[in-house]
């Protein structure tokens, strides 16, 4: 039998399609958190380790030379596995384990999204994947949704030099919406939703406001 999945109190995600806006997001709840007097770890995935952003590059930004080699879906998803464990056990974990809050910018839900539903692959393995060498779920679940053509031009504003995901192509990004806003309406213990069409301001006030609400009613958080 696989391992169960531990839900821990002082672990926030944040999730969402291209130009949601997180990095704003996410710099205001740590704000928030740190105003309470909490020690906040602020991370990414993938990443988040030396090992895991160097998988990150191999994954997003690859070298000409490994660039030339096509990216088979299954080697995309277990190379962000991989990255996804290190950084569980070598920075997660440990933060968690001292009393610290860690907010990250994506989880394991990015797996479903983008792998799952973007690239079509079996959710059940990724869930597999997500037991054995995971083990862990955010208490809180922040998904900015915001239309992907809104989106998308937000980020090709943004980004000279799109990366191997942020190239990909409507229906894609689509897939990935759907599935982000599937899983949030299967949990929405762990989901808040947060309209991502406002601007910044707006975004970043509706998910402090969000996370105050969560701390409130989560007897661990306070």
């Amino acid at each position: 039998m696989s391992p169960a999945l531990h839900r821990h109190p002082h672990f926030v995600s944040l999730e969402g399609g291209e130009g949601a806006g997180k990095t704003t997001a996410i710099n205001a709840i740590r704000e928030a958190l740190q105003a309470r007097g909490h020690e906040v770890v602020l991370t990414r995935e993938p990443g988040g380790t030396a090992l895991a952003e160097r998988i990150r590059a191999l994954v997003l930004k690859p070298d000409a030379e490994i660039a030339a080699e096509p990216l088979s879906a299954e080697a995309e998803l277990l190379l962000v596995f991989a990255a996804r464990a290190q950084h569980v056990r070598q920075v997660i974990a440990p933060a968690l384990q001292r009393g610290a809050y860690v907010l990250c910018d994506r989880f394991t839900d990015s797996s479903y999204a983008y792998q799952g539903g973007g690239r079509g692959l079996d959710p059940a393995w990724i869930a597999d994947l997500e037991r054995r060498a995971v083990g862990l779920l955010p208490g809180l679940t922040l998904l900015l949704d915001v239309d992907v053509a809104v989106g998308r031009a937000r980020a090709n504003g943004r980004d000279l030099w799109p990366d191997r995901i942020e190239s990909e192509h409507d229906d894609f990004f689509q897939r990935v919406r759907a599935v982000f806003r599937q899983r949030a309406s299967e949990d929405p213990a762990r989901y808040r939703l947060i309209d991502a069409s406002q601007d910044q301001a707006g975004v970043a006030g509706a998910v402090v406001a969000a996370v105050n609400a969560w701390l409130a009613q989560e007897p661990d958080c306070g």
